[in-house]
């Protein structure tokens, strides 16, 4: 019977993960149709170029997508892991075939509007792309070769995309003008800032230590207090040599001011380092893994 809910458990995992990479689809196919495509701004990658084809000859920005992508995948399938490039090929079906289905969207809603355009196409953009990459998926094109840079050059992933992104804005603005091409880079910000916060996780958590000669006075009104778990961590002061338990945990941002009260109410004199944490699994924190 384990081995039966095993495989059942491995074979439906992947359904909500497919049902939010369609979600993060059809949301950045609906940035392109009612904010990029209406002001001709761009996109980064291999939507890019589909978009400057689309632009110059009328093409459908969609299945050029997807054409382009075809030697990308089949590269890609030789080279790195194949749950990752499946999940991908259903992210870019996807993801072109919502640039077309939503096309519509063209005629019904028009937003004059440049810069609204460039927030808010970057905004959404920044949301799918980002529950995508949450299910281990993504849109295909240079994420892939990013990929695959990494894997066997040791190419830094953030560096070969900013490359290729400023290449294509910058041949772009041959045709458009150095206007557009600007605005087509504000958007991109915007889409890249929108993105960590959703990989990240909207709730950002702090890492506490906490050094004082009351460690276990202040584990405890932590435990109680707060309700959350405390770690010593083994320390020596450099100067004095003298050997004590330092106080580690891991707070809500709406938590912090409370446990600043309870350590000065302990020892007035304790030293406290507060540093951002960008993620944390476990019990009592969301699971915000990809």
């Amino acid at each position: 019977m384990k081995i039966i809910d095993r495989l059942y458990e491995s074979k439906y995992r992947y359904i909500p993960m497919l049902l939010l990479v369609l979600l993060g689809s059809a949301i950045s196919g609906i940035a392109f149709n009612v904010f990029l495509i209406p002001n001709k701004l761009l996109s980064g990658g291999i939507s890019g170029i589909a978009l400057i084809l689309n632009y110059l000859f009328g093409l459908n920005p969609g299945i050029l997508i997807f054409v382009f992508n075809i030697p990308i995948f089949v590269l890609g399938y030789r080279f790195i892991d194949r749950e990752f490039i499946l999940m991908s090929l259903v992210g870019m079906s996807s993801f072109s075939a919502s640039i077309s289905y939503f096309s519509f969207l063209q005629e019904m809603i028009q937003i004059e509007d440049i810069m609204i355009s460039c927030i808010f196409g970057g905004v959404l953009g920044g949301v799918g792309l980002g529950i995508i990459f949450r299910n281990r998926a993504s849109q295909g094109g240079i994420d892939i070769l990013a990929v695959i840079a990494k894997k066997y050059w040791s190419i830094n992933l953030g560096s070969s995309s900013l490359i290729i992104n400023f290449s294509i804005v910058a041949v772009a603005s041959l045709f458009y003008g150095v206007k557009p091409a600007m605005y087509t880079l504000i958007s991109m910000y915007v889409t890249s800032a929108v993105l960590d916060k959703v990989l990240q996780g909207f709730g950002t958590s702090k890492a506490v230590m906490i050094i004082t000669d009351r460690e276990q006075q202040v584990a405890d009104e932590i435990l109680k207090k707060l309700g959350r778990g405390v770690t010593y961590l083994e320390g020596e002061g450099a100067y004095t040599g003298n050997r004590k338990k330092v106080v580690y945990c891991i707070v809500s941002l709406g938590q912090l001011a409370k446990l600043k009260q309870i350590v000065k109410e302990i020892d007035a004199n304790a030293f406290m380092a507060v540093n951002d944490t960008a993620e944390v699994l476990g019990y009592g924190f969301a699971n915000r893994g990809i």
